[in-house]
């Protein structure tokens, strides 16, 4: 296998075996099942070769409606969490930039996510954290239709932070770093 393949390979596993295993996103298991999940590995990525793959991204969605949701994955850059989140602003002007607002969203996880007012060994932290900085771009219509067609969105966050904070950090750890093994 390549590079690029492991790292996507780590990818899948850690969607099927942390995100829809541990049901963090309740929509995930039918467009894993289905198939319909692009992913993209930036090799040389910096702020500027993310914006574009970005844009491409954008393009890629547009000329492909059968693709769900596309994980834009950067394994060699932005291992500091705050250079991340730098990326993130970027990444969410860009979006209002380019008229996307309202067609698509970027979702943000990376390895070392801590949410804020959180601690670095709060096990909540680990819905977030894959294993690899990325961006998950997701069509705002299939957010909206998901929503929709399920009771009680707005309590997702919260039942996630008790299911990984019961779960603990040894658990959630030992599960993320299980995805290394794909």
């Amino acid at each position: 296998m390549t590079e690029k393949e492991i790292i996507i390979a780590q990818t899948k596993k850690w969607i099927v075996d942390v995100v829809v295993g541990c049901n963090f996103c309740p929509f995930a298991a039918p467009v894993v099942k289905a198939g319909t999940i692009h992913y993209e590995v930036i090799e040389n990525a910096n702020a500027q070769t993310t914006l574009e793959a970005l844009m491409n991204a954008f393009a890629f969605l547009d000329a492909n409606e059968d693709i769900e949701t596309m994980f834009l994955i950067l394994p060699h850059r932005f291992s500091s969490f705050d250079e991340y989140l730098g990326l993130v602003e970027l990444s969410d002007s860009l979006l209002a930039d380019q008229g996307k607002e309202g067609i698509y969203q970027v979702a943000s996880f990376h390895p070392a996510y801590i949410f804020d007012g959180s601690t670095e060994e709060d096990p909540s932290n680990y819905t977030n954290r894959s294993p690899y900085p990325m961006l998950h771009l997701l069509r705002e219509e299939s957010v909206s239709r998901a929503i929709d067609s399920f009771p009680g969105t707005e309590k997702i966050p919260q039942r996630n932070i008790k299911f990984a904070r019961q779960k603990g950090i040894i658990y959630m750890r030992s599960l993320w770093e299980s995805t290394f093994k794909a």
